[in-house]
């Protein structure tokens, strides 16, 4: 009764008064309250019929469809492919250019690095601890940060924003889609799971080191991580044994005290929380699977993974993705042993099962994305690999989409589905190609010939001088 008595009350939206004072009650249900507390709110407005016609389109699934036809209603992709029924929709002709899902990057610091880049506006990184995983990237967002409308202009529709690599733990990322919000709620991507954000070599031992504390060393890495499992594993103990007692025993003990990062790593635990490790070298990345077999965890998705090349068919095997660079590299010790074709050998290895991804970490990079696949593309080519646009264009939608657990919802041009979608003025390949429009759930917003297009914020139009005039 007392169960049902909090739920109908923080349905109410009366929920900050319980937020300190959860009993185990609540606690057992902890996935739905915290799900309650801090939900999307983003709920697009129904989206006219549009239809655009004549286009090359690069599915996402591999293949194409050339001078084709895309049907969008009711914020979905209803149709794809020739003779659709054009009557009562706005007609987007596309004059044979290419069309593509919304790109979507894995890999994002904006808003929690936004811009302008000051020491004030720093807040991706809770280097306090080597694990923070009571942190969560989310609440640090700068919704008005103008780097989104930079991305959109390259094509970018959703955007997974991590906290920054200082720390073994980091904390939780969330998955954005790129609409302007007052609340970073209202930027969340519907039901898409939370990752855990964990750091390999040599930045945690960089960061903390220095103050003769641990990790000092790539073995204290791996210590420091396994002694938070085991932690988590413990508390996960303690809430499924309290849950299974009856009312009456559980009214004579003391209910256990509910720990926000050991939630976090339970959730891991549990496979609700997807893990996204950053991590260079090939035996650590083979290391921290070692790990995760040990306390029976999945690692979903290694970045940055500039040698994933020398161990390419350990991570197929295990269904792990590798989200990396096209050519950036050499800017410290672990990043040198790269390879151009990286990339395109990830995407080959154990009979082409391989899960390639390319981003960003980067608010530049972040801008033409396309590009940088273009170059992995091109390295592949060139080594002798079988390889073209139609498998390229997955590295940036519909392969990240998976990797974040929301790939039934966005990364493909198919019926059902988002009607995330991209047309370029050239090939998306090419250097020349610009994002001419893009549609985020079936509305145009941006138009690269409609300067007022894109929806602008109070800190994108400045001050109002004393004459009223906008600066």
């Amino acid at each position: 009764m007392i169960l049902k008595f909090k739920y109908s009350f923080l349905i109410t939206g009366a929920l900050f008064i319980f937020c300190g004072t959860f009993n185990v009650q609540s606690q057992i249900n902890e996935k739905e309250l915290i799900n309650y507390a801090y939900e999307s709110t983003y709920k697009p407005v129904e989206s006219d019929k549009t239809i655009i016609i004549n286009a090359n389109i690069l599915t996402g699934r591999g293949d194409s469809v050339l001078g084709g036809a895309i049907l969008m209603e009711n914020n979905k992709i209803i149709a794809i492919g020739e003779g659709i029924d054009t009557s009562d929709a706005n007609i987007v002709d596309a004059e044979g250019k290419w069309v593509t899902p919304g790109i979507i990057d894995i890999h994002s610091h904006m808003g929690v690095y936004p811009a302008p880049s000051l020491r004030s506006n720093s807040d991706g990184n809770e280097a306090t601890s080597p694990s923070t995983p009571h942190v969560w990237a989310e609440h640090s967002v700068w919704t008005q940060d103008p780097q989104y409308t930079l991305a959109l202009k390259g094509g970018v529709t959703s955007f997974h924003v991590l906290v920054g690599s200082a720390n073994l733990i980091g904390g939780r990322g969330v998955t954005l889609k790129n609409v302007r919000s007052r609340t970073v709620q209202g930027m969340k991507f519907p039901n898409a799971p939370y990752s855990l954000k964990m750091a390999c070599g040599e930045n945690p031992k960089r960061v903390y080191g220095g103050r003769n504390t641990e990790p000092q060393t790539r073995m204290g890495n791996v210590a420091g991580y396994r002694k938070e499992w085991i932690k988590a594993q413990t508390y996960q103990k303690r809430i499924n044994e309290y849950s299974e007692k009856s009312d009456e025993a559980k009214e004579m003990i003391d209910s256990p005290t509910r720990n926000i990062g050991m939630e976090t790593l339970v959730g891991v635990l549990e496979g609700d929380i997807l893990v996204h490790m950053h991590c260079y070298r090939g035996e650590e990345m083979a290391v921290m699977l070692d790990v995760a077999k040990e306390f029976d965890y999945k690692i979903n998705t290694f970045h940055h993974a500039v040698e994933a090349y020398k161990i390419a068919d350990i991570l197929a095997k295990n269904s792990v993705c590798a989200a990396v660079w096209a050519d950036w590299w050499g800017f410290k010790h672990e990043a040198f042993d790269m390879v151009w074709e990286n990339t395109a050998i990830i995407d080959q290895a154990e009979n082409k099962t391989g899960c390639a991804i390319v981003h960003s970490d980067s608010a530049l990079g972040i801008q033409r994305l396309n590009q940088e696949a273009a170059k992995a593309l091109a390295a592949g080519q060139k080594a002798g690999l079988d390889l073209d646009r139609q498998r390229a264009i997955q590295w940036i939608t519909l392969n990240p989409a998976k990797a974040l657990g929301i790939g039934d919802q966005v990364g493909s041009i198919e019926p059902g589905k988002m009607a995330d979608i991209v047309i370029w003025s050239d090939d998306p390949f090419s250097v020349y190609a610009k994002a001419e429009k893009v549609f985020i759930d079936g509305h145009l917003k941006f138009d690269i010939n409609d300067p007022d297009s894109f929806e602008r914020t109070d800190f994108d139009l400045g001050i109002i001088d004393p004459e009223g005039d906008r600066l």
